[in-house]
């Protein structure tokens, strides 16, 4: 898996204020003033990239650039994850930045380039782990959020996940079926919830793997501190114990540059994409 990322704003059913999703049911009676709703307003929602990772296993073709600056098929990256982001109706983007933040803010610049709108946070010297970069970058996130990896180029449409993210779910996390095949798996869904998550998982234990798409509600955050490394596992299994993270599945199989045998497969992939009329 790489580097192992609304949500309607707007009033909820309880009479929340203007910055809480709408959390009702889109399977439910009323599913299609909810459908209509999170259309208009998945625009709004932010979507963070953590792209703080060192790259250590392809760090000889990277030549000291930050991962999401890699070239592919003639462009950084980051430029794919980009438009693909927009394409999809995203049009708010942090990037969680570590190793060369300052190469990776002079690209991407405010965003507007890819017809986005871009900001920036940092980890500035301490090194947070991916939990803790979140937290650290919920000023920015608001309230609610996706987050997906910076190695990781994601098929998978956000629509649905936000159609998905209902009470009284503190989390989404996309899931892809693989058995062990490629990677080992690293969790177990039961119903619409993800019952255990563990990323160094025994082969045979689990069913799933987690595709590195996840919406956050921001109050998931809550016992991250404000320091140290945390990762996203550790707040993945805190919602898992009080019941509220939610199971996607997904499809389609993730892209990814983590490795150099994911990054030629990426390439040839995104290649294949571009010769499509």
């Amino acid at each position: 898996m790489p580097q192992q990322s609304r949500y309607e704003m707007g009033a909820d059913k309880t009479g929340s204020s203007a910055d809480e999703w709408t959390h009702a049911n889109p399977f439910a009676g009323d599913s299609g003033n909810a459908r209509s709703t999170s259309r208009t307003l998945l625009g709004v929602v932010p979507v963070g990239i953590l792209c703080g990772g060192l790259g250590t296993r392809v760090e000889s073709l990277a030549d000291d650039l930050p991962k999401s600056l890699i070239p592919l098929a003639g462009e950084p990256f980051l430029a794919h994850q980009l438009r693909r982001l927009r394409d999809e109706g995203v049009r708010d983007v942090v990037l969680l930045t570590g190793h060369r933040s300052e190469s990776i803010e002079t690209y991407a610049g405010d965003g507007s380039a890819f017809g986005l709108r871009v900001r920036y946070s940092p980890d500035g010297p301490e090194l947070r782990g991916t939990a803790g970069a979140v937290k650290r970058a919920l000023p920015l996130l608001g309230e609610r959020f996706f987050t997906l990896y910076g190695d990781s180029l994601l098929d998978a449409a956000l629509q649905p996940i936000l159609d998905a993210f209902t009470a009284p779910y503190e989390g989404v996390m996309t899931v892809y079926r693989n058995a062990d095949r490629d990677l080992p798996s690293n969790a177990t869904v039961g119903g619409e919830r993800i019952l255990h998550y563990e990323k160094n998982a025994a082969p045979g234990t689990m069913t799933h793997i987690d595709y590195g798409l996840n919406a956050f509600r921001a109050g998931a955050f809550a016992e991250i501190p404000d320091g140290g490394s945390v990762d996203l596992s550790v707040v993945h299994r805190a919602m898992i114990a009080r019941g509220t993270l939610r199971a996607f599945p997904i499809a389609e199989r993730w892209h990814e540059i983590g490795s150099p045998e994911g990054l030629a497969e990426t390439e040839r992939y995104i290649a294949s994409r571009s010769a499509k009329p």
